[in-house]
């Protein structure tokens, strides 16, 4: 951590103390998101509810923010998880891989094949980190994202391009931010934990008047991953929302977002291929799990957001309310990560040692975009036929810069002499990223010397521009029976240039520009739901959805191509989109007075149109993957002490039609060997279950288990991941939760987070790298609220 910004968080935590105001305990979460009021009983402030509380005391369960969704969650035929701010604070959660860990059936990808080091959910296998949205609007740039500003996230499971528009898959994640409120509270944070853990966070709401008002989230943090102790980071946020004409019908709110998020990139371990001989059944090499191939001296990752929102607002009558959204945003992902599989050169000395030459990936990659959405929603009825409805447009323009850095190594870490090359060629000095820069593949040092040449190539750029026209409709036939339609019409264009260069001892020289032909898109997706309702708080349901991903989009992912590509023998065919769909039934009902909610769905989803090779020169758009099973899901109250929230996802995937192998003179094609495996990134069960229970009245107990059986790794669609068998095996995690009130406005809260110390990879390339998950960590944390 720099010395300034080290300097920035100790006056951020001593201005926290010197104020006797130490976070935002789970257990006042309820009040900070309340409307109307201010709610400051003893009772209510234990973390005994997942909901938010309303002024007359009762408990509201977490929705959607957004007006597509036009009816309440038990009427909505689809499977949605909402994670409510209760949750994000109880896990301690700092990231949005952290938190969405309570959310089974997602899971994170490694960033390799073309993908950024970023986040990169996988929701019912299918890659969605494109479908990450906040307040709304899609989020856009490779980010690592953080939850300081975060009252609520929405998952959405299963192709919902009606509300989200294109590459939607697999579904959406929709971040929900702090927004001002009309009751004066002031949270602040302090926490400190083993592993160098320090973080504080500063939630403030100043009303201005009966109307308006002003909130503030700040956030510092600093530590090391646990059980990766090369691996540091730093960060600091400020969130900063103005609301005016709030509790009337015209409202409107501004609202301005920055992160700045410094760390040591992990590509984690290397896997077998990197010897060639297979030491574990998984095929992740049999290395400690602290290792570190990185080096300190020269990999960096940086992730800057700037994101500017004005949100205006005006209820005309129950018929129609009338919102636009408007955003510019800025993010920037760079860095230099070692790729501990990706380096060429490996050898082996006499002594049995095997040495290796460290591989780079490099990204300068800032992301611009302007996006405005506008909605009119409200309700009105034909007859004996009531409607609660949607219509919107949202026009958005993206531009996205792309340029590699070079590393190349002048003084490095040397290759012992007299190795016995198992890969590669040896590397000298005049080799094209410069000499040594080896290390022992059982026992790597990241703190070897390194000094080189890093200078930044020519940038690459292409600019999007999309346009999409939506309409949803919750008709209430009669009481018990509900009709859920939903339609969207999307027209997306992609065009750019490319740049190529060449380069000689870590010195570029371009070599041009290649325009990059506009390629346009134009596609329509639907949802149709039908709801019974057997009683008012609960239903079963039916539902049929698509969805539509641009090439472009998915370029790098599984089965997917580029925007243009050969078929049947011609060339430069601009490709179709890939076309999911989705047949899903289902049961939702709250329990207990409304304190408990229950969900349970099937489905079964299928994704098409992939470019594949179908007979030996012949491609065509034939790809085809499948992917059905069942979710349950629990949040809420059992009892008034006891809340749970949690579910299961069993997933049965299949990779039904790859392209052919085609070898021999003359060329006879076979069965791919990879048709018929599971999809990457797919395991088959995933569950979770956060619990607390308030055992005295001042003493809050509970925890976490977390599973995920044993899950394949990525490029599924290449050589690698398939062929080499390459997984990542099941694993279990349990983490610990306890909170005691010191008076009604102060409380401590402990969190032990992987409590066993369970060493696991928690996710594999397949190709040439696995991810370890991090080890045992403590935090303490002292929470008061007024």
């Amino acid at each position: 951590m720099s010395d300034s910004r080290a300097a920035a968080l100790r006056s951020l935590l001593f201005a926290s103390s010197a104020a006797g105001m130490l976070i935002a305990a789970p257990a006042f979460a309820a009040e900070a998101a309340a409307e109307d009021g201010v709610i400051v009983t003893a009772d209510q402030q234990q973390p005994a509810n997942l909901g938010t509380i309303d002024v007359n005391g009762q408990v509201k369960k977490p929705a959607p923010v957004s007006p597509e969704f036009v009816a309440p969650l038990v009427d909505t035929p689809r499977s949605i998880t909402i994670i409510p701010q209760a949750i994000i604070e109880q896990t301690s959660a700092s990231s949005l891989q952290d938190l969405l860990s309570n959310s089974p059936g997602i899971t994170f990808g490694a960033g390799e094949g073309g993908q950024p080091l970023a986040d990169r959910p996988f929701i019912r296998g299918q890659s969605s980190g494109n479908n990450i949205f906040v307040d709304g609007i899609r989020d856009t740039g490779g980010q690592q994202r953080e939850v300081f500003n975060l009252e609520q996230v929405e998952v959405i499971k299963g192709p919902d391009a009606v509300y989200s528009g294109r590459g939607s898959g697999g579904g959406s994640i929709n971040l929900g931010s702090k927004s001002p409120k009309l009751n004066a509270f002031t949270n602040v944070s302090a926490g400190a934990g083993t592993d160098g853990y320090l973080r504080g966070t500063v939630d403030t709401n100043l009303p201005l008047g009966e109307t308006a008002a002003l909130r503030i989230n700040l956030m510092g943090a600093q530590g090391n991953v646990p059980g990766r102790d090369a691996v540091d980071y730093d960060k600091w946020g400020a969130a900063v929302s103005l609301g005016a004409g709030l509790g009337t019908p015209s409202s409107m709110v501004f609202s301005y977002y920055h992160l700045t998020s410094d760390q040591m990139p992990d590509y984690g371990i290397p896997l077998f291929t990197k010897i060639g001989v297979r030491t574990t059944d998984s095929g992740v090499l049999d290395v400690p799990y602290d290792s570190f191939y990185g080096l300190k001296a020269r990999d960096y990752l940086t992730n800057e957001v700037d994101t500017f929102t004005f949100k205006a607002e005006h209820r005309l009558n129950d018929f129609a309310t009338i919102r636009n959204v408007s955003r510019f945003s800025r993010t920037l992902n760079d860095y230099i990560v070692t790729n501990p599989g990706d380096g060429g050169y490996v050898g082996r000395a006499a002594d049995g040692t095997y040495w290796m030459k460290r591989g780079t990936k490099t990204r300068w990659n800032p992301v611009t975009t302007l996006a405005n959405v506008t909605d009119v929603f409200g309700q009105f009825a034909t007859g004996s036929i009531r409607h609660s409805y949607d219509v919107g447009v949202e026009l958005s323009r993206e531009r996205n810069k792309n340029a590699s850095y070079s590393t190349y190594t002048t003084s490095g870490s040397a290759c012992p002499t007299g190795l016995t090359t198992i890969s590669g060629s040896y590397p000298t000095a005049t080799g094209a990223s410069g000499a040594g820069d080896c290390t022992q593949v059982y026992n790597p040092d990241p703190d070897d010397a390194w000094t080189g040449v890093i200078n930044r190539g020519p940038t690459s750029s292409n600019t999007t521009e999309a346009i999409g026209v939506y309409a949803n409709d919750s008709i209430t036939l009669t009481e018990p029976l509900i009709l859920n339609l939903g339609v969207r019409w999307d027209q997306y264009s992609v065009k750019g240039v490319n740049a190529t260069a060449t380069q000689a001892a870590g010195v570029w020289t371009s070599t041009g520009f290649t325009a990059v032909p506009e390629q346009t898109w134009e596609f329509t997706n639907y949802q149709v739901g039908l709801v019974f309702k057997p009683t008012a708080s609960s239903s079963v349901y039916a539902s049929w959805s698509t969805s539509s991903t641009p090439p472009t989009i998915s370029a790098g992912d599984q089965n997917a191509s580029g925007g243009t590509g050969t078929v049947d023998g011609v060339a430069n065919v601009v490709l179709d989109p890939e076309d999911t769909e989705s047949f899903e039934i289902g049961a939702k009902a709250n329990v207990f007075h409304d304190r408990l909610a229950l969900s349970a769905a099937a489905f079964h989803l299928t994704r098409k149109n992939a470019l594949i090779l179908v007979e030996p020169n012949v491609f065509r758009q034939e790809g085809e993957v499948e992917v059905k099973g069942i979710e349950l899901g629990v949040s809420g109250n059992i009892t008034r002490e006891w809340t749970v929230f949690g579910g299961y996802t069993y997933m049965d995937s299949e990779l039904t039609k790859a392209a052919v192998v085609v070898s021999g003179t003359p060329p006879v094609s076979s069965v791919n060997p990879l048709q018929g495996l599971p999809l990457a990134n797919t395991p088959e069960h995933s569950a979770s279950l956060f619990t607390t229970y308030r055992l005295l009245p001042r003493l809050t107990i509970g925890g976490g288990v977390y599973y995920t059986s044993e899950s394949l790794g990525g490029n599924q669609g290449g050589a690698g991941g398939g062929n080499n068998r390459v997984y990542a095996p099941e694993w279990t995690r349990v983490d610990a939760f306890a909170t005691y009130d010191l008076t009604d406005r102060a409380t401590l809260q402990l969190n032990v987070k992987n409590a066993t110390d369970e060493d696991y990879i928690i996710r594999t390339n397949g190709v040439h790298h696995a991810d370890v998950a991090a080890g045992r960590q403590a935090i303490l944390a002292l929470n008061l609220r007024f």
